[in-house]
């Protein structure tokens, strides 16, 4: 079953240099589409033959396990998990629908950016399936390359430059501090092995260190505060297919990072202060996130906020599993509700960046006090968008609802007063998600640009259909990917125990 794995990681860089080098502008949106449509197929047929249940090798499936350097003690070693299968499932889903996005535009060199978001595809597939520090590493670093050219050379306007810059050097110099961070463990281990790295002889100071310069690159790539300046600034200047890349996949790689590696090595940092820090320091980006999506009128300002609202919460329900393990109530809720929420935060992320991009297209504007009456003239785009917000509010059965009740429970669990914090992000995100979508939908609106609106294209339909299609599945089967998680989870937080 290895040959599955290896046609997932191999695909899309076949796909990627194929389209890049194709001469023919014109059919270059449809050699992506093919290839992101075959990778997800794959996806999906690695999938059914998934045990959902513990193997005789624990939670891991499909391996690949090749010598590549000796002297460096590293492997390209590969394997799927349950966390791993969730993170491939979203990558496959969300890449065909971020091309197809893009089908009614036109841009210069198109088979360049298509090639882009195909290699960034290969990154993040390296990435969720990696089980060699280094090589994590490496397809880390794969990614921020397509990224960096996509928002800085397609973006919207002049100022895209000045921001895809500042993004590129918050994220490089914090991908540094992880290289610091796992070189330090390997020299405490007997490789870059995944297994060798968990069980590295650190003492207290030793992972504490490493716990920091690991959760630096983490926190930059989520982000939380305070790491999060880029983000908002980076989300608004990219291109719209940039910004879903962003907040939809790029921000999972931390999520996915943190249960994989940083907390099996450092128990000890957390089970001190390092772990409680950083679970106020989530708690207030849930706040201070929704608060200031609730002040923006910027359509994707707006988006962005919120996303750095819901990571914030996302990452406070693993610390506070973690902690609540480590004080002596073994739990994996927080992290089943991270893995949940991460898949439903991708779909609705990206379905709300296209909707920003349709009101952008029809209203010449970013501006939501300039919008208006849409729902009269476009009653399909009216019900789609509403599914999806109804999704990133966590309105009961949808995607949004069991997760976020999981995270808020288990920071409840863990410290009462953070998690009545943390359960403001359903009132606060009621605030400025209903404010966005009343001022873009209904009210007056400008009548001499509602009259020559229409409703949205076969490929507006097409991509906000199939995203509905998975808030409203997630939401009433939550159940698949909690039983795919779950015995990963349990050797994670498992390891916590000392």
């Amino acid at each position: 079953m290895s040959g599955i794995l290896l046609a997932l990681l191999l695909l899309p860089l076949v796909g990627s240099l194929f389209v890049f080098f194709w001469k023919n502008n014109k059919f270059s949106n449809d050699v992506a589409l093919g290839f992101s449509l075959a990778q997800m197929l794959l996806g999906f047929y690695a999938l059914a033959y998934f045990n959902f249940g513990p193997t005789v090798n624990g939670p891991l499936q499909f391996e690949i396990n090749v010598p590549f350097s000796y002297a460096l003690r590293s492997n390209l070693h590969f394997g799927i998990d349950g966390l791993s299968m969730v993170m491939l499932i979203l990558t496959n889903i969300l890449v065909p629908l971020i091309i197809l996005s893009s089908f009614n535009e036109k841009r210069c060199y198109s088979n360049k950016f298509y090639g882009l978001i195909l290699l960034m595809q290969f990154g993040l597939i390296g990435v969720f399936t990696a089980l060699d520090g280094l090589v994590f590493y490496a397809f880390w670093e794969i990614t921020l390359i397509p990224i960096w050219f996509i928002a800085g050379l397609w973006g919207q306007e002049d100022q895209r430059l000045k921001f895809t810059t500042k993004f590129f050097v918050f994220t490089f110099v914090g991908s540094l501090f992880m290289l610091a961070g796992l070189i330090f463990v390997y020299v405490h281990s007997n490789s870059f092995a995944l297994m060798d790295l968990y069980h590295a002889n650190l003492n207290l100071t030793d992972e504490v260190l490493v716990f920091w310069f690991i959760f630096v690159a983490f926190a930059v790539k989520f982000p939380i505060f305070p790491f999060h300046n880029w983000q908002a600034d980076t989300y608004t200047y990219s291109p719209t297919q940039g910004s879903m890349l962003l907040s939809g996949l790029m921000a999972k790689m931390a999520i996915f990072g943190l249960l994989r590696y940083l907390l099996p090595i450092t128990p000890h940092a957390i089970a001190g202060t390092s772990g409680g820090i950083v679970l106020m320091l989530c708690v207030f980006t849930v706040v201070f996130g929704a608060l200031i999506a609730l002040i923006q009128n910027d359509s994707k300002r707006i988006i962005a906020y919120s996303s750095l609202s819901h990571i914030g919460l996302i990452v406070a329900g693993i610390f506070a599993s973690a902690l609540l393990t480590l004080n002596g109530s073994f739990t994996i809720e927080g992290g089943e509700g991270a893995m949940i929420q991460s898949f439903a935060h991708g779909i609705n992320v990206v379905g709300l960046f296209y909707c920003a991009d349709i009101l952008f297209k029809k209203f010449k504007t970013r501006d939501i006090r300039k919008m208006g009456g849409l729902a009269k003239v476009a009653p399909k785009f009216a019900v789609l968008f509403m599914v999806i917000l109804f999704g990133s509010l966590g309105v009961p059965l949808t995607n949004g609802f069991i997760g976020e009740f999981i995270l808020i429970k288990s920071v409840y669990d863990y410290n009462t007063i953070l998690g009545i914090l943390s359960g403001l992000t359903m009132i606060l995100a009621a605030g400025y998600l209903l404010r966005f979508y009343g001022k873009a939908m209904f009210g007056t609106g400008d009548e001499s640009v509602l009259s020559s609106v229409k409703d949205i294209s076969g490929i507006e339909f097409t991509v906000l259909a199939s995203l509905t299609i998975f808030v409203i599945l997630l939401g009433v089967f939550p159940q698949i990917i909690i039983e795919m998680v779950n015995s990963s989870l349990k050797l994670i937080y498992g390891s916590l125990i000392f």
